[in-house]
C-alpha cells in the first residue's frame, strides 16, 4: 500500500508543477479558473495522502536547502572533520 501512496503523491506533485507552469502562460479567464480549481484539488489530494505516510518518511522530505531533514547537520555538527581533543 505504501508504494501506491508514493506513486499517487508523485503523480499529484507532477500535476501541481504542470498547473503552476500553465498559470504562467496566457490563458482565458475560463481556462485560468479551471486550472486554479484543479491546482487546489491536487494540493488537497497531496495533503490527504500525506496524512497516510508514516512520520519517519515525512521527516525525510528535502528542506529548502535541498538536504533531507534526516541528513542535515545537527547540533554540534558543522560539517568539518575536526575531532574532539585535536585542537
Amino acid at each position: 500500500m505504501g508504494e501506491q501512496n508514493f506513486a499517487r503523491l508523485r503523480a499529484h506533485h507532477s500535476n501541481v508543477q504542470r498547473y503552476r507552469q500553465l498559470l504562467k502562460t496566457m490563458l482565458t479567464d475560463l481556462e485560468r479558473k479551471f486550472i486554479e480549481r484543479r491546482l487546489l484539488e491536487e494540493e488537497s489530494a497531496i495533503e490527504s495522502l500525506s496524512v497516510t505516510i508514516p512520520f519517519s518518511f515525512k521527516d525525510r522530505r528535502p528542506r529548502q536547502g535541498g538536504a533531507p531533514a534526516s541528513h542535515a547537520p545537527g547540533i554540534g555538527e558543522s560539517g568539518d572533520s575536526q575531532e574532539i581533543g585535536s585542537q
